[in-house]
């Protein structure tokens, strides 16, 4: 596969899982939410305050799409191994962990208030997981990036 062509197809998948994101964040969270509300009127008054927690968890995801799109137009100019492309794999590290500790805090406060139920943060542990699982493998990768570029340049540089 060309390099534009893998490009091209990083781009599209980029987008969809930006309508995939608001599709989740703006009808499926608050239909949720209003059905969760009525089944347990006692969490009526958490409504607001989870839909707007939720909605904070969304915006280092938007973050994280915005650099993989530079990381994919990179790949297009046949530039994938790239000190730039190293810098955005650590920021998208950084906000995979970032994020994910920000959501647990965030449930474990909302437990501590009365606004969650046990189980729902021990649900939430996986999401936990599975960013921090992301935050790892990022940072991997943009070591190994850097170590590419490092080499790429070394070879450049020689005759």
């Amino acid at each position: 596969m060309k390099q534009k062509s893998l490009s091209n197809w990083l781009k599209a998948i980029i987008i969809g899982m930006g309508f995939i994101g608001l599709a989740f964040y703006g009808v499926v969270v608050p239909a949720l939410g209003n059905d969760l509300v009525s089944h347990y009127p006692e969490y009526n008054d958490a409504y607001y305050l989870w839909v707007v927690f939720l909605w904070l968890t969304a915006i280092p995801c938007y973050i994280v799409l915005y650099l993989a799109w530079k990381i994919s137009a990179n790949i297009g100019k046949d530039n994938s191994f790239s000190k730039e492309n190293a810098v955005c794999m650590k920021y998208i590290s950084m906000l995979a962990a970032g994020d994910s500790i920000f959501f647990f805090i965030g449930n474990i406060i909302y437990l501590v208030i009365g606004f969650n139920h046990p189980s729902v943060v021990l649900a939430a542990l996986v999401i936990v997981f599975i960013g921090v699982s992301i935050a790892v493998a990022a940072a991997v990768l943009s070591h190994l990036i850097l170590k590419a570029a490092q080499l790429k340049e070394e070879n450049d540089l020689t005759i």
